[in-house]
């Protein structure tokens, strides 16, 4: 079967469309988040089972046990895929599904339900974006010490191999990490995510294995994938500013832009790890030591693509005056921060702007600006929004309809700022809604709803929200439809 590339989309009427020829438009979601099946077909497992299993670190006790059942489901998903007219569709896979103790041999059985997958998403004429790993290591390799350990690195190139062997024919894009930012600092720094240590120095080591691993990855996907198969890493890229004009607020905006964007851009893109990072964080690690002959050369391995995730600004100033509070970062911090030096710094949330149910603050102009600055940094190498959506208290009405028109409302702003930075000479290729679906939403459970689709987790029914039929219009218009919901 012959895999349907983003850039061979229709092309739209030039006197109609908003956003570029070819432009991809997708949804995304993650192998923990939907999957369910947690002990289906030899899968193992993974950090998040045992984060979640452990009393008191997720909402309510929830766990990702069924999730949304697209295991069982997922032939049911592709329709409404087709049905909201996605050309893309970026998908995880689950590392301990395909290899459970993640060495060795691959299950098949787990790789046969990507293949399904896959088949199926062909068939609707929907494209396949696979991502390697978002955020599931096996518990075996965790218990061997995760990725603060070297070894991990190596680990994931064999299973970069398995996977390529097995759909590398059929999948035209491919994404070694989502937000290895998350991984490293909110795994090992604050704790908040799975496996739930409070390590500063573990954090910064794990984030140069996430580095290595990365570049072992591209290596092996090169070796054995097409010469037409597109690699990418997705990185959540912070829009820090500085709160005010003092010199100590622009110092605090540069920490957080190290230990934030370049402690993975510089390895990645540039091949260096940038000297303030370094010196920044020192006193937690030997970098000397830690970074070895080679591991940038292999971290810097050129992609094809850059993922860009966004969902809202960081405002950052020094901690005087009161101003501020670490624990207001919009990371769910409480008594341990992701970011090593943050003593130096406060966070803010800009007063007078609408948040979403995350408390996360609503700025399109911040992704706007974003790409414009990860463009001019990094020129020549394409760009796609590869997350972006809110949480919104949403309720399935008496008639069986679900109208998030603050969702409608999000989804306008951060397209039109996508087709301005489009129109101001970006080069960036598409936008993946978060999410596809409800689902199981990390340390809060299910207590919080990103998708365009309601889930009713009791029955597993499918609604798509008003925001589904909204984001349809934009892809049949190629153009961004009326704007409704709150102005």
């Amino acid at each position: 079967m012959t895999a349907v590339r983003p850039d061979t989309a229709p092309k739209q009427a030039p006197e109609t469309a908003q956003f570029p020829p070819g432009f991809v438009w997708g949804a995304a979601t993650a192998a923990y988040q939907v999957e369910g099946a947690a002990t289906e077909d030899g899968r193992t497992p993974s950090i998040w089972d045992t984060f979640s299993h452990t009393p008191g670190k997720v909402h309510n006790g929830d766990t990702g046990d069924v999730a949304a059942d697209h295991y069982h489901r997922y032939r049911d998903d592709v329709a409404l895929m087709k049905r909201i007219g996605l050309t893309a569709y970026r998908f995880s896979v689950s590392w301990s599904r395909v290899q459970p103790t993640g060495r060795g041999p691959a299950v098949e059985r787990g790789l046969d339900f990507y293949r399904r997958l896959v088949d199926e998403l062909l068939e609707a004429g929907i494209s396949p974006v696979a991502t390697l790993y978002h955020w599931d290591l096996p518990q075996e390799l965790e218990d061997a010490g995760g990725w603060p350990q070297r070894e991990t690195a190596e680990r994931f190139a064999d299973y970069a191999a398995l996977v390529a062997g097995a759909l590398g024919d059929r999948v035209p894009t491919w994404t070694t990490f989502n937000e290895p930012w998350c991984t490293a600092f909110l795994g090992y720094g604050s704790g908040v995510h799975a496996p739930g240590r409070t390590e500063p120095a573990a954090a910064l080591r794990a984030a140069h294995h996430l580095n290595l691993a990365h570049g072992r990855a591209i290596e092996v996907l090169r070796d054995r994938l097409p010469a037409t198969a597109r690699t990418s890493v997705t990185l959540n890229l912070h829009h820090v500013r500085p709160l005010g004009d003092a010199p100590a607020d622009a110092d605090a905006a540069r920490r957080i832009d190290a230990v934030g964007n370049r402690i993975f851009t510089g390895p990645m893109l540039r091949g260096a790890y940038p000297e303030d990072l370094l010196a920044d964080t020192a006193h937690l690690v030997d970098w000397s030591t830690l970074v070895r002959d080679g591991d940038l050369a292999a971290a810097s391995r050129p992609v094809d693509l850059l993922g860009v995730n966004y969902y809202t600004p960081t405002v950052v100033s020094a901690p005087v005056d009161g101003r501020g509070d670490a624990r207001d970062d919009g990371h769910g911090n409480s008594d341990h921060s992701p970011w090593p030096g943050s003593e130096h710094v406060a966070f803010h949330l800009a007063e007078g702007r609408k948040r979403t149910a995350m408390n996360w603050v609503i700025d399109p102009d911040g992704l706007y600006r974003l790409l414009l600055d990860v463009s001019r940094e990094h020129p020549g190498l394409p760009l796609m929004v590869t997350e972006n959506g809110a949480a919104f208290e949403d309720h399935v009405t008496p008639d069986g309809r679900v109208e998030d028109p603050e969702r409608i409302d999000y989804l306008h702003g951060h397209l039109d700022a996508v087709r301005r930075a489009a129109a101001d000479g970006v080069d960036v290729r598409g936008y993946f809604l978060w999410s596809l679906m409800d689902n199981f939403e990390w340390a809060y459970g299910y207590s919080k709803r990103f998708g365009a689709v309601h889930v009713d987790y009791a029955t597993q029914r499918r609604t798509p929200k008003a925001s589904a039929h909204w984001y349809a219009d934009a892809i049949r218009r190629h153009a961004l439809p009326p704007r409704t919901g709150p102005r």
